[in-house]
């Protein structure tokens, strides 16, 4: 008779996330959020599957009307093409509308905002990056962040060998 072969459907991941910024939280308070596209090549894209991206010392720069992050470092393959000359530390181009892009330029030149990225994630099989309209925060705004969660972390120690 005939063979019969069950084909089994790639499920998709329940964490889309390639990388996150959690240095940010910690440095600044956040106004906005916005999710940019990526202009990426595609070594960067195998290299972004295998989780070899760090966006711990990127930033948003704006530059002739138009929006780069500088500092996203992503590491090239073992594997990677010999024709291609992979550089981690490539300023990559980030994709918003036109009027998006003019009001954050009004917020960051005016008011003394920053623009952070704050992860690089998938959405339907595009990669892209949500950034921060942020502010930085004061030394003792830090301490408050350090003491909230070690308030929070011993309050969860409590809870776990109470309920032992």
């Amino acid at each position: 008779m005939g063979l019969k072969l069950k084909i089994m459907a790639k499920k998709p991941s329940t964490d889309s996330r390639i990388a996150d910024n959690k240095k940010a939280a910690f440095n600044y308070f956040f106004e906005e959020r916005h999710e940019a596209g990526m202009v990426l090549q595609g070594w960067e894209v195998k290299a972004a599957r295998e989780g070899k991206v760090q966006l711990t010392d990127g930033h948003v720069v704006i530059r002739n009307g138009e929006m780069f992050v500088i500092g996203c470092q992503i590491n090239p393959l073992h594997s990677a093409s010999t024709h291609v000359n992979p550089d981690a530390v490539r300023t990559k181009k980030l994709l918003l509308k036109k009027d998006e892009i003019k009001r954050l330029i009004g917020k960051v030149e005016q008011r003394g905002y920053t623009l952070v990225p704050l992860n690089l994630h998938w959405k339907n099989g595009f990669i892209k990056c949500e950034i921060a309209l942020a502010k930085g925060k004061a030394e003792h705004d830090k301490r408050d962040t350090i003491k909230d969660r070690e308030g929070k972390r011993e309050v969860e120690r409590a809870m776990k060998s109470r309920n032992r």
